[in-house]
């Protein structure tokens, strides 16, 4: 008697093989234009920037702006009775009293940016001839590098805004811890201190500060503040510091004075362990 050969089975879910083989396509898909359309914005707005000014603006002055003559680091004392043209003429408010611009500029930092002051990532202090602006390095800049954060923008915007009412000249700093860095951008600390100071200067003069007003320089390692052996050290030593001076009219000669006095301010405060945000005129 012929076997009745047995019918083959006759699979009906082989649709879901195809099914899977276009959803894992769809999702690569998306995975592609995702990442191609996520772009850095703060370095796109830095070759922007960089662009426009290398094919659109004038000739530019083949003196470059000054940020001090080579002078002994020594602090000069103030005069007795300083030249009425060469300090910053004090506003008057609507009572009649002069307000000090420095200390109006101590306080609108204190309103904007108590948050950032109470954890230390920023600090404010003053003498007779600076207010210090001092902002950790983690607030502008990813390790290492000096193209801004996308949050670094926003930031010095709004210092920009509180600073730029006033013609008081304004000192950047840069520094770095003492871990070496050696590529063909930064060979040294030096490169990038100065890069990263130079960085803050183009956005806040994007943020409305006259250029003529702003000048930039890079200390590296060679300035800490804190001890580098430690990771709380070497968090207080990357830094970008802004000086705005008092005077207006003999700006390299207190640039030198009041930056070898803060520098000695800086050294007693990491001495001392003093912990004060905010510190008066002496």
């Amino acid at each position: 008697m012929r076997r009745r050969r047995e019918e083959e089975e006759v699979n009906n879910e082989r649709w879901m093989v195809s099914y899977a083989d276009f959803i894992t396509l769809l999702f690569a898909f998306f995975v592609v234009m995702y990442s191609i359309s996520s772009v850095n914005e703060g370095k796109y707005k830095v070759l922007s920037d960089s662009l426009i000014g290398a094919f659109s603006q004038t000739a530019k002055t083949i003196d470059p702006i000054q940020i001090g003559e080579h002078m002994p680091r020594s602090v000069v004392p103030l005069p007795e009775t300083a030249p009425q043209a060469s300090m910053v003429t004090a506003q008057t408010g609507s009572s009649g009293a002069a307000n000090d611009p420095l200390e109006d500029i101590a306080e609108a930092m204190q309103a904007a940016f108590g948050e950032l002051i109470s954890v230390g990532d920023l600090q404010v202090h003053a003498n007779e001839l600076w207010i210090e602006i001092e902002l950790n390095s983690g607030l502008l800049f990813p390790s290492g590098d000096a193209l801004p954060l996308d949050a670094a923008f926003a930031l010095i915007e709004r210092i920009a805004d509180i600073l730029t009412p006033y013609d008081n000249p304004i000192h950047v700093e840069g520094f770095t811890d003492n871990v070496p860095i050696s590529s063909m951008t930064y060979p040294t600390n030096w490169e990038l201190s100065a890069a990263r100071a130079a960085s803050v200067v183009r956005m806040l003069s994007a943020g409305g500060i006259d250029a003529a007003r702003l000048a930039a320089v890079g200390y590296g390692e060679h300035r800490p503040v804190g001890d580098n052996t430690t990771a709380a050290g070497r968090r207080a030593n990357r830094r970008v510091v802004l000086l705005v001076s008092r005077y207006t009219d003999t700006r390299h000669q207190n640039l030198q004075a009041g930056s070898a006095e803060l520098q000695g301010m800086r050294q007693a405060r990491a001495e001392t362990g003093d912990g004060s945000r905010i510190s008066g005129t002496n």
